[in-house]
């Protein structure tokens, strides 16, 4: 599945990571309320991680597409969080707000757009996965159209244990040929 480099949205910019986007990513991600939503993010974030973390997006060596979520076109912040989808069957969706910019429906706007972008390119369904008491990425779901799915469990880097997750899917209706 090709998906656009840059996705537009009417407030966002999601673009390819950059260098200048570390400090931003170092801060953010080094607040225990991101990382302890998230399967993979550590808490503390180590010094050098975001460098490594976007040299291996550059590289194209990351498991997923990832973007930047740049707000400066609507007088926001140039790096607010991350968006990507899972190279896997059924592409899998995930992302992470800066608290700063929670509440701001940035989120929400590109999940919606990254979700569009897929079906475009000819995805047939889309999957994500959130921790159980994480109802506002919940809602950033469902507003982009996704449905509750089911449970389960995934394990969380930054809690060290496993945590009980809530299971979402979005199927798109592909035209008919």
């Amino acid at each position: 599945m090709e998906l656009p480099e840059t996705i537009e949205t009417e407030r966002l910019t999601l673009r390819p990571l950059r260098p200048s986007d570390a400090g931003p990513i170092s801060l953010y991600a080094n607040d225990r309320r991101v990382a302890e939503m998230l399967t993979s993010m550590p808490h503390p974030y180590p010094p050098g991680a975001a460098e490594a973390f976007i040299e291996t997006v550059r590289q194209g060596r990351a498991r997923e597409q990832v973007w930047a979520m740049d707000a400066l076109k609507s007088g926001g912040a140039e790096f607010i969080g991350t968006i990507g989808l899972k190279r896997k069957s059924p592409p899998e969706l995930g992302y992470w707000v800066g608290s700063p910019f929670w509440t701001t429906g940035y989120a929400s706007e590109a999940a919606s757009a990254v979700a569009s972008a897929a079906r475009k390119a000819g995805a047939e369904k889309l999957a994500a996965q959130i921790f159980a008491e994480n109802d506002a990425s919940a809602h950033v779901l469902v507003n982009a159209g996704f449905i509750e799915v089911g449970a389960g469990e995934d394990f969380s880097v930054a809690r060290g244990a496993n945590v009980a997750v809530r299971r979402f899917h979005l199927a798109f209706r592909q035209a008919e040929a």
